[in-house]
């Protein structure tokens, strides 16, 4: 991988697309290792399917869930602070991985 440019993941989708990728697909098989994968599935197809990672500078990533993100968990049954919990977790997880595919996991 080309060295990581804080400018071009303003355009993180025409970029580092396979990357994003990587790093969501990894976040997401370690939640479904340790978690419900009920629940997991459901995290990754409704409230992140409509999540946005952003770059903060010094190695450090956030992703931005959309509004009421729990509130869009139809269909399973979970209670909220235990979804919030795991979501939380899976957040973590997403930042850590976006941190190592793109070279800054030692950094922090």
């Amino acid at each position: 991988m080309a060295d990581f440019d804080p400018e071009k993941f303003e355009d993180k989708y025409e970029h580092y697309f396979p990357e994003l990728q990587r790093a969501y697909k990894q976040a997401f098989e370690t939640m479904n290792n340790t978690y419900d994968s009920e629940l997991i599935h459901a995290i990754d197809q409704t409230i992140l399917a409509e999540s946005e990672p952003f770059y903060e500078g010094d190695g450090a990533f956030r992703v931005e869930l959309p509004d009421n993100p729990v509130e869009k968990l139809g269909g399973v049954i979970v209670d909220e602070e235990k979804a919030e919990t795991v979501l939380d977790r899976y957040l973590d997880e997403i930042e850590a991985e976006l941190q190592s595919v793109f070279g800054f996991a030692d950094e922090l």
